[in-house]
This record gives structure tokens, sequence and C-alpha cells, in this order.
């Protein structure tokens, strides 16, 4: 997308605002399909730096997304959200979703050309 769809942005600004995990999302970007839950910036960001944590060779690169590694970039709240950040998500592939235990993705909402609310792997009923 040239320009971002504006209630794409608005739910990214719901869940950034409102620090929840709950929202349900699959996104089409460059023909792949990404399926999962939006989590708020900083808690992604603080669950990849745990996960490179315990990465031998990874580790040193988990300061670049802790808070302390934010700190000398301009204060989110200068504008809408210009990402989305999955958790447990996945690309899906046939009828396999990749990976099979789910990852964390940020995608740039100005390149997501379809979308829609749910998950192919969550039931919110």
């Amino acid at each position: 997308m040239s320009k971002p769809d504006e209630l794409l942005v608005d739910i990214a600004t719901m869940v950034e605002s409102e620090q929840s995990n709950q929202m349900s999302l699959t996104v089409v970007v460059q023909g792949a399909v990404l399926t999962g839950r939006l989590a708020p910036e900083v808690v992604w960001r603080q669950r990849v730096a745990e996960v490179l944590e315990q990465s031998e060779r990874l580790g040193p690169f988990s300061a670049l997304f802790s808070s302390a590694g934010t700190h000398s970039r301009s204060p989110r709240g200068s504008g809408p959200p210009t990402h989305l950040h999955f958790h447990v998500a996945r690309i899906l592939q046939g009828s396999l979703g990749l990976p099979e235990t789910g990852g964390m993705y940020r995608v740039a909402i100005k390149d997501v050309s379809a979308w829609t609310v749910g998950d192919f792997r969550y039931s919110d009923r």
C-alpha cells in the first residue's frame, strides 16, 4: 500500500494504548499470509530481548530490543504506529503454519495489502 490503511493504523494505535495482546489479526504482506496476535511494541521488544538473551551467539543483540536499548531513539508517542508487532504468529504455507510454535514478527503497516480480524490458530468465542 502506498498509504497505510487508516483502520489498520487505528487498530495498531489501540493495541499500543491499551497495552493489550488480545487482538488477533491475519495480514497479507508481499503475498505471504501472516496470522497471530498483536502486541504493543514495548511488550514485543521485551519478549524478543528475553529470547535473544538466552542465546550464546545472539545475546549481545538483546540490548537493541530491551527498554535500555530504546532510550537513544525518539519517543514512540511522536505519531501513529508504523508497524504491527505479532507474537506467537505463523506464516501460513498451505495447511502448515511456520514456525509451528509461533514466532515474533514486525510488519510495516504500509506493506500490508490485505487483512482480516482473526487468527487461524485461535478461537475467540
